[in-house]
């Protein structure tokens, strides 16, 4: 990738936003099954919990757990109109870094796989920060425990991948997306032969088309994400490995 290229939000928005805006329809046919570890927190969160997806992307996981009420939001126009679907929950545009909720009201938020996207070190704290202030923080006088958040991000340790990636590797790196569609194309046939007459046809034959879009990631390595958490003022209760990517879930700090 440029590195020449200032990052930012000017650069996300050709690299990250535009690129989702127009594979939009594409990308959201791939995106159907939850991951293991969203669906288990979210089945296990109490009855009519309150939470925010940051990033809901289609919204594949806002119909997990019918016993919770959840409000998703994305910085992609095309993608929230699919969200839509999932009601009876609320959608909304807002961009990670300008989320329009009130601070420390959620009991519970998830960011699945959108913070790898911002391109510095400073966003990327800022973005997890933004989650961690929707939790309701806890409340001795009612015996309340504090919201929690589940944050995935893509790992740099991927050598079983495809992808090959591992220790050593660039972690700022461009990701294609190869977006197939078939288009009609006309040719001539014979027709008639069996009468000794050549008679010009146009038939239509599907040919296959492909455009390539590249996509920023930045890459997590082990401690990566748990460390960002600490410094935005969350607390990790548990984190792990799963398909290539690192998770954690966090509380604010101080709470139990």
């Amino acid at each position: 990738m440029a590195e020449s290229e200032p990052r930012g939000e000017e650069y996300e928005a050709q690299h990250v936003h535009s690129v989702y805006e127009e594979i939009a329809s594409h990308f959201s046919s791939t995106r159907y099954k939850p991951w293991p570890i969203v669906e288990r927190f979210l089945k296990e969160l109490p009855d009519g919990s309150v939470g925010a997806d940051v990033g809901c992307g289609n919204g594949k996981y806002l119909a997990v757990n019918p016993k919770v009420f959840i409000v998703g939001s994305d910085r992609s126009t095309n993608l929230v109109k699919i969200a839509q679907q999932y009601q009876p929950h609320a959608t909304i545009v807002a961009d990670n870094l300008g989320l329009p909720h009130p601070t420390h009201t959620f009991d519970f938020a998830i960011s699945i796989a959108v913070i790898h996207h911002l391109s510095t070190p400073e966003r990327r704290m800022e973005a997890v920060k933004a989650v961690l202030d929707l939790l309701r923080p806890p409340s001795s006088a009612q015996g309340q425990t504090g919201g929690k958040a589940l944050i995935y991000v893509w790992a740099l340790e991927q050598k079983e991948s495809r992808r090959g990636w591992d220790e050593g590797h660039e972690q700022d790196v461009m990701v294609p997306w190869v977006r197939h569609s078939k288009k009609e194309k006309s040719q001539k046939r014979r027709k008639g032969e069996d009468h000794g007459a050549e008679v010009a046809a146009q038939t239509s034959v599907p040919q296959s088309e492909s455009k390539t879009f590249l996509r920023y990631y930045h890459l997590y390595r082990r401690g990566e994400l748990e460390r960002d958490v600490g410094e935005a003022g969350g607390k990790v209760v548990e984190s792990g490995y799963e398909k290539d990517n690192w998770w954690a879930i966090a509380t604010l700090q101080g709470s139990d």
